[in-house]
């Protein structure tokens, strides 16, 4: 998997390609623990992404909890049927802002 991250101010946007899995997931994870504090806006362009497993489902669900303490907004954008699926099944297209 690969990452870009394009700043614009108080908001960032996260471009992943490739696959987000248990192998990928700690490089993302770091990157988020480190990275969204004062952050308004966070986007996460998965038009590059093939595939999202649980454990990168669980760094969403850490990402949207961080960005609702500090009264942020939180977006997906791009993602494929494969990944939309995943979504609806787990309920995460419940509470994600998907576009």
């Amino acid at each position: 998997m690969t990452i870009k991250k394009i700043e614009n101010g108080s908001a960032v946007t996260y471009a992943l390609s490739g696959r987000l899995d248990t192998s990928s997931a700690p490089e993302l994870e770091k990157i988020i623990k480190t990275g969204l504090d004062g952050l308004t806006e966070l986007v996460f362009d998965f038009s590059g992404l093939d595939y999202i497993s649980s454990a990168g489902l669980r760094i969403l669900l850490t990402a949207q909890k961080k960005m609702n303490s500090q009264q942020g907004s939180m977006k997906v954008t791009g993602a494929n049927e494969i990944v939309l699926e995943i979504f609806d099944v787990t309920g995460f297209s419940d509470f994600l802002t998907i576009e």
